[in-house]
């Protein structure tokens, strides 16, 4: 099989701590040859490069304020994020980015200001978005609608929604959908909505470990090698072989990171 690529794990989190290289080891020993790594908050900022620094050419760092991340501090933390994207060039994307008002719309006003900065930031530096979105599609599209055709593209990453809300973002034509765990789950709808309306050269790969661990492992703590559960429940969902979806799905990784 084609090596693969895990394009949206938390692995610098404290999950991980005790036995990172363990980790790193077995998503290698599984044929994943990259994993992307998104720095979502201020503490993040140094966890994320020192870690991504210990494994060079293996781990990416991204760099976004999570939108459940926006506090009244939002601008500071921007700040200082901007300040790092600009001068480090190691940084593959601006994401995890986003709006999320699934438990609340306290910070509503500084999610969307937030956002918008953040898509300027893509667009200034010409790095793909990675998109974090609950409870807010109609948000977030009207948002990028005025950029539709200068944003340099990225993923809507943890795509759990259905036909019509894929299509919605397939609308965006150099945008993919971050496909994980929820695939697997007994109770997703994805397994057949997916292949009824989203091409797979509009798919990624991704685990967002430690979180939704795919079945069999549901309940484990998920990390980067658990994303084959993903890649084989695409390529039994779509009838196609697994190296078909390795392929393709690489294929899409290089199209929108460049890497």
């Amino acid at each position: 099989m084609e090596n693969i690529v895990d394009t949206h794990a938390h692995l610098d989190g404290e999950e991980f701590v005790s036995d990172i290289d363990e980790v790193i080891e077995r998503a290698k020993r599984q044929g994943i040859r990259k994993i992307f790594i998104p720095a979502i908050n201020a503490k993040s900022l140094d966890s994320v490069p020192a870690l991504c620094r210990r494994y060079p050419g293996y781990l990416y760092p991204m760099m976004g304020l999570q939108p459940e991340e926006v506090d009244d501090d939002y601008l500071d933390v921007l700040a200082k994020m901007h300040a790092e994207l600009v001068s480090d060039s190691s940084y593959i994307a601006v994401g995890e980015v986003g709006l999320d008002f699934y438990w609340t719309r306290e910070h509503e006003r500084q999610q969307l200001d937030a956002f918008e900065r953040q898509m300027e930031w893509s667009m200034e530096t010409r790095l793909p978005l990675m998109i974090h979105c609950r409870k807010a599609q109609n948000e977030l599209l009207s948002m990028m609608k005025p950029y539709k055709d200068e944003l340099p593209g990225g993923v809507f990453h943890c795509f759990t929604g259905n036909q019509k809300e894929a299509e919605r973002y397939l609308e965006y034509d150099n945008f993919v959908l971050g496909i994980g765990g929820v695939l697997t789950f007994k109770s997703s709808h994805l397994r057949e909505d997916l292949p009824a309306c989203v091409p797979l050269d509009r798919i990624v790969l991704e685990t967002d470990c430690p979180y939704m661990a795919p079945v069999p492992h549901r309940g484990q703590r998920n990390e980067s090698s658990f994303v084959v559960e993903v890649l084989k429940q695409l390529a039994e969902s779509y009838g196609v072989g697994v190296d078909d979806v390795a392929h393709q799905t690489n294929l899409n990784v290089k199209r929108v990171f460049g890497v």
